[in-house]
């Protein structure tokens, strides 16, 4: 007799979002006919319960560089919440001790600018 390993089935957290959370979500049905563009990043609107079945849905702004589209009645066991810390890793990592800003990532480079430029108004004016 071989002894099999136990596997567990995954469970998803009970996440609920809010208006204006930012989120990875998935148009199912493209996904499971195996068509492309099936991955959205979206901003939630509103959520909403399911009469028929009592389960709370979304409503999203799917953010597209082509304009944004509302998108309705998103079932929240296909999405994901996009955390700013992951947004936010590249700065927060940047290597500040580094001579060479082109070692840094362009989005560590613009805060520092950014945050050198708040503080400029201590320099002196010109004459």
């Amino acid at each position: 007799m071989t002894h099999q390993p136990q596997t567990k089935p995954a469970v998803q957290p009970q996440t609920r979002y809010l208006k204006g959370d930012l989120v990875l979500f998935r148009d199912i049905e493209r996904f499971w006919l195996g068509l492309p563009g099936h991955t959205f990043i979206g901003k939630v609107e509103r959520s909403w319960t399911n009469v028929h079945n009592s389960k709370r849905l979304y409503d999203l702004l799917e953010l597209n560089v082509n304009g944004n589209r509302a998108r309705a009645g998103i079932d929240p066991d296909y999405m994901r919440p996009l955390p700013a810390a992951d947004a936010m890793h590249d700065i927060d990592t940047a290597p500040l001790s580094e001579t060479d800003t082109g070692a840094m990532t362009p989005a560590a480079v613009a805060w520092l600018r950014q945050h050198l430029m708040q503080h400029s108004s201590t320099l002196p004016t010109q004459r």
